[in-house]
């Protein structure tokens, strides 16, 4: 399998693993099945249309592969049949939650690479699309989006696109450096959620004068 056919392997594995866990979280709000769909594609497909909006990279990416947005609704419908195996699967599920941080985010990154955008710019953009889906989940289930918590979750993020652009840099070939920068930022999440690492907090409870 070429590196291109398995990073779109990859991204379609992620999505499909984002709108079921997200069709969970939207389960768990009590949404009727148009709130559930709705949740599911913003997920999956939320952080690579802010990240296209963002650097006018059109047509979106959804809309020139419409096949991405049935998959996603496929995913997020099947929940309801597939709800108690998904959550005996939890495991799983975090594992592909935390593969496609790092996949979407380095296609983020190729974006803008692609469009000859500087280096900073880059390195947002692949975060904006790793994280961005899960911020929308979030606020639009009324949580505290993960990525405002201390959770190591957009840290990860900046990580994989810094090791991926540097080794790109430096001339390191680019499959080596996609398959480093992926590995490392994977281990490092699933490392996270094991053992609890976060990043430090903010808490202030002294009067506003």
């Amino acid at each position: 399998m070429s590196e291109e056919s398995a990073m779109h392997v990859a991204y379609l594995v992620a999505i499909v693993a984002e709108a079921m866990t997200a069709a969970l979280v939207a389960g768990r709000r009590g949404m009727d099945w148009f709130g559930v769909c709705v949740i599911a594609s913003v997920t999956a497909l939320g952080g690579g249309t802010v990240r296209d909006v963002l650097l006018s990279h059109y047509p979106l990416g959804w809309v020139r592969h419409p096949e991405y947005l049935g998959y996603v609704l496929v995913a997020a419908l099947s929940v309801g049949v597939l709800a108690p195996l998904i959550v005996r699967l939890r495991r799983l599920f975090l594992f592909l939650d935390a593969l496609g941080l790092v996949v979407f985010t380095v296609i983020g990154c190729n974006v803008a690479h692609a469009l000859s955008l500087p280096l900073a710019i880059v390195i947002a953009s692949g975060m904006i699309t790793g994280t961005c889906g899960g911020v929308l989940r979030d606020l639009l289930c009324g949580q505290t989006p993960l990525l405002f918590q201390k959770e190591l979750y957009a840290t990860v993020s900046l990580i994989t696109g810094l090791v991926y652009m540097g080794g790109s840099q430096l001339g390191v070939h680019h499959g080596v450096a996609m398959l480093s920068a992926m590995g490392l930022g994977l281990i490092l999440r699933l490392l996270a959620i094991r053992h609890g690492w976060d990043m430090p907090g903010f808490a202030y409870r002294g009067k506003w004068d």
